[in-house]
């Protein structure tokens, strides 16, 4: 059974940093497109970022030059670093592994950010 686990998530003060880790138990990793969402109560779930192999990664306008996606394929991991973090940014924070080749879908079950002082 396939999993998709987050973590990295939690407390962090205003202009702050964390690192987001996503694992996915998936074969092939290296064909999916990874993303990062994130979601507050009463809102949609949004696109932060994401990482489909060949091409650069892309970056919601709030995310840009604060947020970093990589990706390890030899541990089928992909990474989120979130610096100079805001208040905003308070959510939790979901993984996707997209393959379009194989036409999987599988999401994590999230990890809560919190920017607060």
């Amino acid at each position: 059974q396939v999993q998709v686990v987050e973590s990295g998530g939690g407390l962090v003060q205003p202009g702050g940093s964390l690192r987001l880790s996503c694992a996915a138990s998936v074969t092939l990793f290296s064909t999916y497109t990874m993303s990062w969402y994130r979601q507050t109560p009463g809102k949609q779930r949004e696109l932060v970022a994401v990482t489909v192999p060949g091409y650069s990664p892309n970056y919601a306008d709030s995310a840009k030059g604060r947020f970093t996606i990589s990706r390890d394929n030899t541990k089928n991991t992909v990474y989120l670093q979130m610096n100079s973090l805001l208040p905003e940014d308070t959510a939790v924070y979901y993984c996707k592994a997209d393959s379009q080749i194989l036409g999987k879908v599988y999401w994590g079950q999230g990890t809560q950010v919190t920017v607060s002082s």
